[in-house]
């Protein structure tokens, strides 16, 4: 057969591999999750345990932040050049190290220079497995499965903040928390060694040696029939550089998509770094903090899964901006709640929902922005600049906690990044958002 592999994969329904591999990538991301915002639920103890002051400990917070912001942008490239399968090894094998050597740290220089360590892995781990599920998936479920994708990111964090919590309530010590991240992490390095394979559109992007006996192995792995050559190169083919996304017919989207991302999750992480501390500083204890953190995070479950499905529906541009301005509106209500549990819960939900729907809905658009020889330096340089608005959130609400901004007013200074979002949303290129429905 002569047929382009990657029209068969567009338009055939998802095969068990398919399946596996996007269960696997969205597991990752679950990790991902997890190890994130796994010094959310030990920022407590490592306040009292260190003596930090809020100011500090906002920097101690951003640092596996910026390590995203580095592996997003640099490992996104690489996932281009050498391939995601290696990619995606090498990051876990990061992520794992990375969070065992936080159960060693034993000061703030340490324990801020580890966390930038394992965000470089995070961050490349997001791209590349972004990359993988789009390239893996037919038209009629990549939006949704690049969605649940994400989604994983929080399915993560609620299922580890519930036994984080725990830990926290049984042992109090907070380096119980990396322990639990290091070995979850460790334990899906040999399923992702054996069960994903590397992308077919990806090696018929970079063509190494050997690369059609690969892509029909995969294609007979999947249930297709083999190739009996790969499709033509491009006429100008198409190299993985930041040259490249600032060329002639991606400058505007790059510029727009970069700008929206990092001000949405900027708005993002103020409510996952910030929440336990909050809680604590209410005279609630850390498990309770901890409790009011996963109901952020299903919130921010509830929301990715929603906009994934409603993107087979209904054009996603106004969907996105949408919800960014609701977060707005959300946040706010955050902010009136008062030292009260089930009110702070409630609420924090509520905005988590808007916002992380705000932030999701933008990978399917990432997806189909760029072509393959771009997907994951595209997607890698987005939410690697982007992140800076991850660690440039918590230092901002810090200062402003510091110089006596209450939570309303914290709130809604953090909330302004939504609003500039949703109007670098709709300013994008109609031809671009028209593609995602």
């Amino acid at each position: 057969m002569n047929e382009d592999p990657r029209a068969t994969i567009a338009a055939a329904p998802m095969r068990t591999l398919q399946i596996v591999v996007v269960a696997l990538c969205i597991a990752l991301n679950a990790l991902d999750g997890f190890d994130v915002l796994a010094i959310s639920f030990a920022a407590p103890g490592i306040a009292q345990e260190w003596g930090v002051d809020k100011a500090t400990l906002g920097i101690v917070l951003s640092m596996e932040l910026l390590g995203m912001a580095a592996g997003s942008v640099l490992i996104g490239n690489m996932a281009d050049r050498i391939g995601r399968r290696p990619t995606i090894l090498a990051c876990l094998v990061v992520m794992a190290l990375g969070m065992f050597a936080a159960t060693r740290a034993d000061g703030v220089t340490a324990l801020s220079v580890v966390r930038f360590l394992t965000g470089i892995g995070i961050g490349g781990m997001l791209s590349s497995t972004s990359a993988m599920v789009a390239e893996f998936s037919n038209d009629k479920r990549r939006g949704l499965n690049v969605a649940l994708n994400i989604a994983g990111y929080s399915t993560g964090a609620i299922l580890g903040g519930l036994l984080a919590s725990r830990l926290l309530a049984e042992t109090g010590d907070w380096r119980s928390v990396f322990m639990l991240g290091a070995i979850a992490s460790a334990a899906m390095i040999p399923l992702a060694f054996l069960f994903l394979p590397e992308s077919i559109e990806s090696l018929i992007a970079r063509r190494p040696a050997g690369a059609l006996d690969r892509v029909n192995r995969t294609l007979v792995r999947i249930g297709h029939a083999p190739v009996e050559a790969l499709p033509p190169p491009p006429a100008q083919a198409l190299k993985p550089s930041i040259a490249t996304l600032f060329g002639s017919g991606f400058a505007r989207i790059t510029i727009l998509l970069t700008v929206a991302y990092f001000a949405q999750i900027l708005f993002f992480y103020y409510i996952q770094k910030w929440v336990p501390k909050i809680v604590v500083d209410m005279g609630f204890d850390a498990s309770q903090a901890g409790g009011v953190l996963v109901a952020a995070n299903v919130g921010n479950l509830a929301g990715a899964v929603l906009i994934g499905l409603a993107s087979q529906r209904f054009a996603l541009r106004p969907l996105v901006a949408g919800a960014m301005l609701a977060g707005f509106v959300a946040i706010a209500l955050f902010g009136m709640a008062g030292a009260d549990l089930t009110r702070l819960s409630i609420t924090v939900a509520i905005a988590a929902f808007f916002i992380n729907a705000g932030v999701v809905g933008m990978y399917p658009l990432l997806a189909q922005a760029y072509p393959a020889a771009l997907r994951a330096s595209g997607t890698g340089f987005v939410i690697g600049i982007g992140r800076g608005g991850s660690a440039l959130g918590p230092v901002v609400a810090g200062a402003l906690f510091a110089s006596g901004g209450s939570l309303l007013l914290v709130s809604l200074v953090m909330g302004l990044g939504g609003l500039l979002a949703a109007a670098m949303i709709l300013l994008l290129p109609r031809e671009t958002s028209a593609n995602i429905g």
